[in-house]
């Protein structure tokens, strides 16, 4: 079920629900659930593909700043991530290039859409990055850990070396479940997992 877990602010047009959770929580699944709903939601990591693919505006500027990590379809992200993981020098060079990008998409879809009531952004590193501070209300997609690992490491290219490396750079579920608003389990089945989401769209609809 859903938990309040703070006031939340007034509603203002479009109120800003954001979502996220770690890695492997159903974070993409509950995304499209919004979206079936009739709620717009902003993918921050779909963003992040089309800037890194094949033409996207920021493979020149990532090829300039880390030498051989780009080709004909753009970014190769094993190649990028083998640069930057676990090394917080590199990766603030990245986020600095690729996070003005993201933030700019973000405001011409909040213009596109400056007449709903209520969108969702989708942002993995909602915590991690502050941006908590620029929503009205936030909603964490979460699963048992057990379930977490086993969907993750599914993943082409996943070693858990690397699942633990990512998990150091992210706030833990627990922390994230305290300080949610929202929290929708995604390790039950689907249907409850859509009742949730329906019950969450219909918080934020101007009466």
């Amino acid at each position: 079920m859903s938990h309040f877990k703070r006031p939340l602010l007034p509603l203002r047009r479009p109120f800003l629900l954001g979502l996220t959770g770690s890695i492997g929580m159903g974070k993409s699944t509950a995304a499209a659930m919004f979206e079936r709903v009739g709620v717009p939601v902003f993918d921050a990591d779909a963003e992040v593909h089309r800037l890194q693919g094949p033409g996207g505006a920021l493979v020149a500027a990532i090829e300039a700043r880390f030498p051989g990590t780009t080709g004909p379809q753009g970014v190769d992200r094993q190649k990028l991530g083998a640069r930057v993981l676990g090394n917080t020098h590199e990766l603030a060079a990245l986020e600095a290039i690729v996070h003005p990008a993201v933030f700019r998409a973000q405001k011409r879809f909040l213009a596109r859409h400056r007449a709903r009531d209520v969108v969702v952004l989708d942002i993995p590193l909602l915590f991690e990055k502050g941006g908590w501070r620029r929503v009205g209300a936030i909603a964490v997609v979460s699963a048992p850990a057990w379930l977490q690992r086993r969907r993750v490491m599914r993943r082409p290219g996943m070693t858990a070396a690397k699942l633990k490396a990512i998990r150091r750079l992210q706030v833990p579920d627990r922390v994230k479940r305290a300080r949610a608003d929202f929290i929708i389990e995604t390790g039950r089945p689907k249907s409850e997992t859509q009742r949730q989401i329906r019950f969450i769209a219909s918080c934020f609809h101007a009466r």
